[in-house]
C-alpha cells in the first residue's frame, strides 16, 4: 500500500477526530452557562495498576494501553496477540505453533533466545512465560500494556516494557458470569464463560473455562493432504476471601492444556534435479501450501497457581504474591520445512519443563498526604532440564532420497538443565506539594544461574561422540544490577497533567543453549545489556470529558542490546556433521560450504526514539471513537556489526544463490541498522455507532483497522508490503446489557501479506548445497466470516 494512502488515512482518521470534537466543544461553550464546573464525566474511569496501586489512566505518569474485558468481548479478541491490533508499536506473533516472539517500540525478544524477555509477560502480578500466558485468552478483567523500562515496580526487570494481564475476580454478594460462543467459516469455534458463586460476603468463587479449536494459519500440507490445526482446553477456579473489611485475598488455579499441529508455509518456485522437479508445484501466497514430510506438533501441559492478598494495617497496606507455574512444552518438527530432500523427514523433538515458584511481599503507605512510601522484596526461581532429539543426515549427493541418494545417518542428544534464581529488594518514595508529584525509587537484584550443556552424537558403526556444550568457566553467572527510575508529574489542572520520566533497566548476558560445539566465543556468549530511557508527556481531557487524550515523546539507549539472529549460516572445523571442533576455518575451501544454520544472540549498542499518542472520543451519546498511533526509530548505533547472512560476500545480508560464508569466522557479519522488522510509524481506530430504536433492543454497527506501513528487512533481505486489517462488526443486543447477538468479518479486505519471511532452506551436502526452491514464510490469515453469541448475567 503506497504512503499516499498512508498520509489520506491517518488524514481521515485525523479528520474524524477533529470533527467529533468540534460539535463537543461548541455545544460545551452554549452549555457552560448552565451546567456546573463539576459534571458528570461521560466516560467511566478506567482504573490500571501499573504502578503497583490503582490510579485512573489519565494520572499515570508512563505510557500505558488499557484493553478492558469489555473491548476484549466487543472486538471478539479470542487470541492474546490480537491485543497488538490495539497498541500500535506493540506486535505479538507465533511462527511455528510454539515460539511466542515480542516486538514493543521496535524492540524485539524470541522467546526461544535464552536470555531473559524484553516485554515481561505478568499473569495475575507473577512473570509467567509468554508461550503459554498467550495460548489462551478468556474471563480476562484487564490487559495493561506498559511502555519503556521496567526496573523497578515489578520483579523483574525489562527494557522495553510489560504485558500485564489480571483475570476476573468473584464478586462478594453476588451472582454474576457469562457465556460466550463463536463459530467462524473459518473451521473454527470458540466457547467460554464464567460464573461466580458468593457463599456469603466473606468467601465466593469463580470458575471459568474455556474450548477452543481451529486452523491457526489455514495452511494444507499437499505433501500428506493435512491442515494445520490446534485445539485448547483450559479451566481456571478462584476462590475469594474477605474475612475482614481489611484483609482480601484470592486463590486462583488454572490447568491449560494445547495441541497444535501447525504447518509451515512455502512460496516459491519448485528446483529441479536432472531436469525431474524436487516439490510438487510452484506457490503464491494465496495457495497456503506446505511440502514438509513431517509433523510439527507443538504440546503445551500447564499448571498455574496465583495467591494474592491485601491487608490493609491503617498507616499501610501489606501486598503479597506467592505463584507457582508447572509447564512442560513438547515440540517435533521437521527440519527441513521447504522438503529439499523430499521423501525424508528430519525429525526434531524437544521437551522443556518449566518450573517457577514465585514470592514477593510489598508494603506502602495508607498516607494520601505530602509523602509516601514503599518497600518490597521478590523472589523467584527457574528450574527444568530440555532435552533435544535431533537427527541428521549427512548426505552425499544434491538429489532426492526417493531417487536413492545415500547418506549417513546422525543423531544428536542434547541436555540442558536450567537453573536459574532472583532475588530483590526495592525502595520507593513520593512528595507531592502545590500540583508537583515526584516519585522514585531503587531496586537491588541478585542474579545466578548455572547452565549447563551435554552433547552426545551416534552414527552407525562409530563410537558415541561426548562433549560439554559450554565451556566450565562460562556456566555460573552471577550479576548484582541496580536498577529503578523517577517521575516529575505536574497537575496544570483537573484535566491536564504533564510528566517527565526515567528509567533504567538491566538484562544479563549469557551463554548459547545448544550452541555448535567450540563455535567462537563471541557467539557463545553475549555481554550484559543496560538501558537508559527519558520520557515526557501529557495527558488530560475536553469538553467534560467527552475527549480524552495523551502524548509522550521517548528517548532510549541501550549499551550492549541483546537479539536474537535466525536462521544463520555457519560454518567451522567439523568432529562430526554439526559439531565444531578448534582449527583453523578456510571458508574458501571447506566442503561442504555450510555445516548449518543456528539462531545466535549477540550484542549491538542502540537508540531509540519517538512520539506515541492516543485519542478516544464521545462526539454523541451514540458513538464512540479511539484512535492510537505510534511512531518509534530504532536503530542500532554507527550500523552495528552482526551476524548475518551474506552469500556473494559484499557486506550485505543477502540468501542469493548457494549458502557461503563471508568472511574467516564462523558466520557472516553485516553492518546493520534496524534493531527489529517493524515500521517506524503504525496506527490503528476503533469506533462503534449504536443506533437508538424504541423497544428494549439496540442495533449497533463496529470497526477495528490496524496499519502498517511496509518495511524493508535488513536481516531478510526482504520488502515486506504494507497491511491494512479491517474488521466489521453489526449485531443487536438488550438494552440491559444482557445478551448480544453480532455477526463479524475479520481482514475484510482480503489481504494475504506475509508477515515473516524466513531465509531459502538448504541442505548441505558433499556435492553441494541442495534446496527446494522454497521459502518459509508466515502470513496474514485470509477473510473470515463469524458469529458470536454472549449472554450476560
Amino acid at each position: 500500500m503506497s504512503r499516499n494512502f498512508m498520509t489520506f488515512l491517518s488524514s481521515g482518521v485525523a479528520f474524524a477526530a477533529l470533527a467529533s470534537i468540534a460539535p463537543a466543544y461548541a455545544q460545551e461553550d452554549a452549555a457552560q452557562a448552565t451546567q456546573a464546573a463539576a459534571a458528570e464525566p461521560v466516560y467511566e474511569e478506567i482504573v490500571v495498576t501499573a504502578t503497583r496501586d490503582s490510579r485512573s489512566l489519565q494520572d499515570v505518569p508512563m505510557s500505558v494501553n488499557a484493553v478492558t474485558s469489555e473491548q476484549i468481548s466487543k472486538l471478539n479478541i479470542l487470541d492474546t496477540k490480537d491485543i497488538s491490533r490495539l497498541a500500535p508499536g506493540l506486535e505479538l506473533t507465533n511462527t511455528t505453533g510454539r515460539n511466542n516472539t515480542t516486538t514493543l517500540r521496535g524492540i524485539g525478544f524470541d522467546a526461544d533466545q535464552g536470555s531473559d524477555p524484553s516485554v515481561q509477560i505478568y499473569f495475575n502480578e507473577a512473570p509467567a512465560d509468554a508461550n503459554t500466558v498467550f495460548t489462551a485468552l478468556y474471563d480476562i478483567g484487564q490487559i495493561e500494556v506498559l511502555r519503556g523500562p521496567q526496573g523497578l515496580l515489578r520483579g523483574l526487570s525489562s527494557p522495553a516494557g510489560s504485558i500485564t494481564i489480571t483475570t476476573q475476580r468473584p464478586k462478594f454478594g453476588e451472582v454474576e458470569g457469562y457465556a460466550q460462543g463463536t463459530v467462524t467459516d473459518r473451521h473454527a469455534y470458540n466457547v467460554q464463560g464464567g460464573v461466580t458463586l458468593p457463599f456469603n460476603e466473606k468467601v465466593s468463587l469463580r470458575v471459568a473455562a474455556m474450548v477452543d479449536g481451529n486452523r491457526n494459519n489455514q495452511v494444507r500440507n499437499v505433501t500428506n493432504g493435512d491442515y494445520s490445526r490446534g485445539n485448547t482446553q483450559s479451566g481456571r477456579v478462584t476462590l475469594g476471601l474477605r474475612p475482614t473489611e481489611d484483609f482480601t485475598a484470592y486463590l486462583t488455579y488454572q490447568y491449560l492444556q494445547s495441541d497444535v499441529r501447525q504447518y509451515t508455509q512455502v512460496v516459491g518456485a519448485a528446483n529441479s534435479f536432472g531436469g525431474v522437479p524436487t516439490g510438487p508445484g510452484d506457490f503464491s501466497i494465496k495457495d497456503r501450501a506446505a511440502v514438509a514430510d513431517g509433523l510439527n506438533r507443538f504440546k503445551n501441559v500447564s499448571h498455574i497457581v496465583n495467591f494474592n492478598f491485601d491487608w490493609d494495617l491503617g498507616w499501610a497496606t501489606l501486598n503479597g504474591l506467592a505463584a507457582y507455574q508447572a509447564t512442560d512444552l513438547d515440540q517435533r518438527r521437521d527440519g527441513d520445512p521447504a522438503n529439499s530432500i523430499p521423501g525424508l523427514a528430519i525429525p526434531q523433538h524437544t521437551f522443556t519443563p518449566y518450573r517457577s515458584p514465585t514470592f514477593e511481599l510489598r508494603l506502602a503507605s495508607n498516607d494520601d498526604g505530602m509523602f509516601g512510601w514503599g518497600v518490597g522484596a521478590f523472589y523467584q526461581t527457574l528450574t527444568g532440564t530440555t532435552r533435544v532429539t535431533q537427527d541428521t543426515a549427512l548426505f552425499f549427493a544434491p538429489a532426492p532420497a526417493i531417487a536413492g541418494v545415500t547418506y549417513l545417518p546422525f543423531t544428536t542428544y542434547f541436555t540442558a538443565p536450567a537453573d536459574q534464581e532472583t532475588l530483590s529488594f526495592n525502595a520507593n518514595g513520593r512528595v507531592r506539594t502545590g500540583g508537583f508529584t515526584l516519585e522514585g525509587g531503587l531496586r537491588y537484584t541478585i542474579l545466578n544461574s548455572v547452565r549447563v550443556a551435554d552433547l552426545v552424537t551416534t552414527s552407525p558403526g562409530s563410537p558415541d561422540l561426548v562433549q560439554e556444550g559450554i565451556p566450565a568457566e562460562l556456566r555460573d553467572l552471577k550479576n548484582r544490577p541496580l536498577t529503578g527510575g523517577a517521575t516529575l508529574s505536574y497537575e496544570f489542572s483537573r484535566a491536564l497533567t504533564g510528566y517527565i520520566a526515567y528509567g533504567h533497566s538491566f538484562r544479563s548476558g549469557g551463554v548459547g543453549i545448544a550452541a555448535p560445539i567450540g563455535i567462537s566465543s563471541d557467539l557463545l556468549t553475549t555481554q550484559n545489556e543496560k538501558t537508559d530511557n527519558f520520557e515526557a508527556g501529557l495527558k488530560g481531557s475536553l469538553f467534560d470529558r467527552r475527549v480524552n487524550f495523551a502524548v509522550s515523546a521517548f528517548y532510549q539507549k541501550f549499551d550492549g542490546f541483546v537479539s536474537r539472529f535466525s536462521g544463520i549460516y555457519y560454518n567451522c572445523p567439523n568432529s562430526a556433521p554439526g559439531v565444531c571442533a578448534p582449527g583453523t576455518i578456510d571458508n574458501g575451501t571447506d566442503v561442504p560450504a555450510t555445516d548449518g544454520t543456528f539462531d545466535f544472540n549477540y550484542n549491538g549498542d542502540a537508540t531509540i526514539k519517538g512520539i506515541e499518542a492516543s485519542i478516544d472520543a464521545r462526539p454523541t451519546d451514540f458513538w464512540d471513537l479511539s484512535v492510537n498511533m505510534s511512531y518509534v526509530k530504532a536503530r542500532y548505533k554507527n550500523s552495528a556489526r552482526l551476524p548475518c547472512n551474506d552469500f556473494d560476500g559484499d557486506g550485505r545480508p543477502d540468501t542469493t544463490g548457494s549458502a557461503v560464508i563471508s568472511g574467516t569466522g564462523n558466520v557472516s557479519f553485516c553492518r546493520l541498522t534496524r534493531m527489529s522488522d517493524t515500521p517506524n510509524f503504525s496506527l490503528s481506530a476503533t469506533t462503534e455507532l449504536r443506533v437508538p430504536v424504541e423497544g428494549s433492543v439496540e442495533p449497533f454497527l463496529r470497526g477495528l483497522i490496524s496499519y502498517r506501513p511496509g518495511v524493508y528487512s535488513q536481516q531478510r533481505d526482504f520488502d515486506y508490503r504494507s497491511r491494512t486489517l479491517l474488521d466489521l462488526f453489526a449485531g443487536v443486543r438488550g438494552n440491559d446489557g444482557q445478551w448480544e447477538l453480532t455477526g463479524f468479518v475479520k481482514n475484510v479486505l482480503n489481504q494475504q501479506r506475509i508477515t515473516d519471511f524466513q531465509n531459502i532452506p538448504q541442505v548441505g551436502t558433499f556435492a553441494g548445497p541442495v534446496q527446494a526452491g522454497y521459502a518459509t514464510i508466515s502470513s496474514t490469515v485470509p477473510r473470515e466470516f463469524g458469529l458470536v453469541g454472549t449472554f450476560r448475567w
